[in-house]
This record gives C-alpha cells, structure tokens and sequence, in this order.
C-alpha cells in the first residue's frame, strides 16, 4: 500500500521544479503511460501503476496519456476521452505519482509528436509494420470479420516509437510481450541514426514483473467486460463484484476439497494479502474443504476495501482541486513539449529540413 500523504503542490513550486531542476536532471529517462479509454482498476495498479510509484524515485520519468491511440478502436466515443483523461491523471495521483518527481503529459498537446511521426513513417515499409504481432493479430480479426483495418491503426507502433523517442527515453517498462514494440521502436532510431545523423537514443525495455489479474469472471479485466474493480469503486461496489468472481465450479459444498488455480479470489488474495502466513492458511483450509467460498470473499472484500479506501481519499482530495490538477498537467505538457522541441530541432538539423536560409533560423 502506498504511505504518506501525496504534497499539493502550488503553480510556482511546479514552474520552478520543471523549469529549472529538470534541466539538470541526469537520471536515466523512463516513457509509459495508459490509453484514455476508462478509470484505471486494480489490475493496472497490479500490473503498472504500483512499479511506476517504485520507479519515479529512480528515474525521470514521462507519463503519457496516449489520446491518439483511443482512435484506432474507439472513434465513436470521443465525447469520452476528456473525462477518462481526468479519470485517469485522478487514478494516476492518488495511488502516489508525483508530478514533482515526474511529468504527465496528453499526447495530442505534444505536437512534436505527430511530425515526428511522420519522419519516421517514411523510413519504415508496411511489411515492417505489419510483422508487428499486434497489429498481425488485428488483421486477423479484420478478415475474420470481413472488417477494414484503418491506416491509422497500421501505423500506430510507428507512432508509438515517436512517443517513446520525441522525449529520448533511455528505457520502457515492459513484459516479455511487448519487447516486439520496443524493438521496433530500436531499429526506427537506428534507421533514422544510420540515414542522417545520430539524434536518438536506442530506448531499452525495462523488463520486470507484471503481473496480470483476470477480471471477475476469469476473462481479461475491462471495462467493457464489466468485470473489473476500479481503484475509485465503493465498499458497496467491490462487495457486489466479489460476491459474483469466479472460484471454484468443482465445488459444491463448502465441505468439499478447493482448487486455486483458476480462483479468481485467490489470484486476488495472492496480489493484496501482504501477510503470507495468513494466505498460506487461507490456501491450506480452502484445499482441505474447511472454508467456504462465502468466508473466503467476505476477507478478500475486507482487504481490497483497506487496500483503496486511502488511495480513494487522496482522489477525493484531488478532485475537489480542478484548477490545481489542470495546472498539474498544463506543466507537464510545456515540459514534454520542451523535450520534444529540442528533438524535433535536432532531427530537422540531422535531415536538413531546418531550412535556416529561408526561415533565418539559427
């Protein structure tokens, strides 16, 4: 569970932080971030959000909300994006990212971003692109269901690379799924180095743990499944969707010997219960049929309301402070949009597209 309490930081504290002791900053530099598409819940907290907290103490990192990458597959829902945006950076500051240790930015105020896409899609081929195992899988599915997949939505690992390059990230964290982007991001800076001049740093992935927690059903957690737990969920709410998670369909009677894998409740019990002697009894009572799945919930629906109520007040809190977080990221985009400035100068310079005899630039 993350302590303390997160500082509320004033304009001129963040003006100063970003404007001047960012400049001097030699900690390696870290991009990730979340796709506006809904409130985070306890799966990216799990999977993501708990490692960044770990990480913003070691490295510079740049938070993104990828608002580009929602139109690939949500282009009738744009009415939605403002406000996940704000789900998202609320969710983002009550588990404990620090806007005075990091940098939150929307990708679509980043203009830098798009041109530097666009650089970086002429030097990569559309089989190039099409080997990406997302976007292979996702032509799959476009056949399969006689759907046309979107030039946007071809290119989005290109500009995903611009992402991760416009500020020149050092590193990515990533599971071992997602080394096939961050390669690909690699061998688009080494193209552009190798075409030009050396401009960008060759990104390498974190690689850690990262766990994924099923929804309550079993399947992937979403929101479209309705099968997710939100960190800003009520007691109320986390007890309904408990109450419905998926156990055991082997067991008929409480009496009757458990399994735990594929129990939704003790994948849930193995990511929240910090006491390992109290879960390892919970686990020997469950196999021997000496608890039900009713008592089993009931603790796990104790924990999980303990583990959010503290995160649930630091968003209230922030929440009721609209003005403070829209200056929280109005800093963070000048400061990324600084980065990506003197980026895009450098890449203009490195394929003499600066044009300084015309626009007198120096």
């Amino acid at each position: 569970m993350i302590q303390g309490k997160m500082r509320l930081t004033s304009t001129r504290t963040l003006a100063y932080y970003w404007g001047m002791e960012k400049s001097t900053n030699k900690k390696k530099r870290i991009l990730t971030g979340d796709r506006p598409t809904g409130p985070l819940h306890i799966g990216h907290y799990v999977g993501s959000l708990a490692n960044r907290v770990k990480l913003q103490d070691e490295y510079d990192c740049f938070f993104i909300i990828a608002d580009y990458q929602v139109l690939t597959d949500h282009l009738s829902d744009t009415k939605l994006i403002e406000g996940n945006i704000r789900e998202i950076v609320l969710d983002w500051l009550s588990v404990g990212l620090d806007p005075e240790k990091s940098t939150f930015f929307i990708q679509s105020r980043v203009p830098q971003i798009a041109e530097l896409t666009m650089y970086f899609s002429m030097i990569v081929s559309i089989p190039e692109v099409q080997r990406n195992p997302t976007v292979k899988e996702e032509m799959k599915a476009a056949k399969i269901g006689n759907k046309e997949m979107s030039y946007g939505f071809l290119g989005y690992p290109i500009s995903q690379a611009a992402d991760i390059l416009c500020v020149r990230a050092d590193l990515v964290p990533a599971g071992e799924d997602q080394l096939p982007h961050i390669e690909h991001t690699r061998e688009i800076a080494r193209r552009f180095n190798r075409l030009f001049t050396p401009v960008f740093p060759e990104p390498k992935a974190l690689l850690g743990s990262f766990p994924r927690l099923p929804g309550i059903d079993g399947q992937k957690m979403s929101k479209s499944r309705n099968n997710a737990i939100f960190l800003k969920d009520s007691p109320d709410e986390v007890k309904k969707k408990i109450m419905r998670a998926y156990t055991d369909p082997t067991r008929v009677h409480a009496t009757d010997p458990g399994h735990l894998k594929g129990n939704i409740v003790f994948d849930y019990l193995d990511a929240f219960l910090t006491d390992k002697e109290e879960l390892a009894d919970w686990k020997k009572k469950y196999k021997k049929g000496q608890v039900g799945d009713v008592m089993v919930k009931n603790r796990l629906i104790e924990i999980l309301s303990a583990f959010l109520a503290p995160i649930q007040e630091r968003r209230k809190t922030f929440a009721a402070k609209p003005k403070m977080v829209s200056e929280i990221m109005q800093s963070g985009i000048a400061r990324a949009s600084r980065e990506a400035e003197t980026t895009l100068q450098k890449a203009r310079g490195a394929m003499h597209m600066d044009y300084p005899s015309i626009l007198s630039l120096k």
